[in-house]
């Protein structure tokens, strides 16, 4: 399986013989390696309905016929736009033919702003945990520290934790550090900073706060092998 990112909250996974996108923010992301004309994922995971995550989303399904996977008030107005999208909620999970997506709690905001400016509401904000060729996948989407990561942790074998550290809008690298130790993961990718000046800052510094052999900052572009 290959795991890269791309700038921002964009991941991509390779695995079962499909391309997975989550949050794919590219055609207005100055920090990306991607050109959204040229992705063509099979689904499109989505944690919440702000435009840095929703992204191009609607340009890339419409192209792909792609199946998105996303909270219910964001699926059902993806839906309304005759996109093929698959409602969840958190707590809920589902069996796909590329894996398991099961979504987790995340505190933030979660709404999608029009060209015209109308704010849509689009429900609450998620994380994912996505269970693909016998692994798990932890997509933590924008959110504060929480407790609970610890059950989280506690209650799925994590192999890859992706999680934000830009602070102003969710967790900082001293929050997101504390998230790391909570959940266990045996590996811990920063995301959601130095997109813009207000979240700036040092992956490459948080990652070698995570327990020893545990963080790596991935430059947009780069990809592991899980």
């Amino acid at each position: 399986m290959k795991v890269s990112y791309h700038g921002h909250s964009v991941v991509k996974v390779e695995a079962n013989g499909k391309t997975i996108l989550i949050d794919p923010f590219i055609s207005e992301n100055g920090n990306t390696d991607l050109n959204a004309d040229e992705v063509n994922p099979d689904v499109i995971l989505l944690t919440h309905g702000h435009n840095d995550h929703v992204g191009d989303t609607f340009e890339i399904a419409k192209r792909n016929n792609c199946q998105i996977v996303a909270p219910f008030e964001l699926a059902t107005y993806l839906g309304n736009k005759e996109l093929n999208a698959h409602p969840m909620y958190i707590g809920g999970g589902h069996e796909f033919d590329f894996g398991h997506v099961k979504f987790t709690q995340a505190f933030h905001g979660s709404s999608y702003t029009e060209e015209d400016g109308t704010i849509v509401y689009t429900g609450m904000p998620t994380g994912i945990l996505l269970t693909i060729e016998g692994k798990t996948i932890f997509h933590a989407g924008d959110t504060g520290l929480f407790s609970d990561m610890k059950m989280i942790g506690e209650r799925n074998n994590i192999d890859l934790a992706f999680l934000p550290i830009g602070d102003n809008f969710t967790m900082g690298p001293e929050d997101a550090l504390t998230a790391a130790e909570w959940l266990q993961a045996k590996q811990v990718v920063p995301i959601h900073y130095n997109t813009f000046e207000l979240i700036n800052q040092d992956g490459k510094g948080f990652a070698e706060q995570v327990k020893p052999g545990k963080g790596m900052a991935l430059e947009p572009g780069d990809t592991l092998d899980l």
